[in-house]
């Protein structure tokens, strides 16, 4: 699995939305461990958006990230457009600040977010804070 993490510092995870950090730590994890892959600088941010929730900058994260065949995107924070980023990838928000205690939390409900994945629902993300899967309403 490949999990992108929303992060300004690539130690802890961004405060801001998802689609707001500066940039995305790749993650690729099995069943057991997880490593590093690389860090993919986020471009869109370098546009205005015109409008709260823009749908093009949700296209924009979307595209930049499926060019590293994520499945997961994990933060602290998601906006509004987590209604267009779970058709793409499966959004996770993290109890936890920082990047490496995330990534051990979802390591170890790997099962359940690999089930996720495997449904291809394109409308559950998974909220560690409070243990659930959430569908989002059309």
């Amino acid at each position: 699995m490949i999990i992108a993490c929303a992060t300004n510092d690539g130690e802890k995870f961004a405060s801001c939305h998802f689609g707001d950090a500066k940039q995305y730590d790749i993650y690729e994890m099995d069943g057991s461990a997880c490593r590093f892959v690389e860090t993919v600088r986020n471009t869109t941010g370098e546009e205005e958006e015109e409008i709260h929730a823009d749908p093009r900058k949700a296209k924009g994260i979307v595209d930049l990230l499926s060019k590293n065949n994520v499945q997961v995107g994990m933060t602290k924070v998601f906006g509004p457009n987590i209604k267009r980023v779970v058709k793409h990838f499966v959004p996770v928000i993290a109890n936890e600040d920082k990047i490496s205690q995330g990534l051990k939390s979802l390591l170890e409900d790997y099962e359940r977010i690999d089930r996720i994945i495997a449904e291809n629902s394109k409308d559950t993300y998974l909220d560690l804070k409070s243990a659930r899967e959430v569908r989002i309403k059309p």
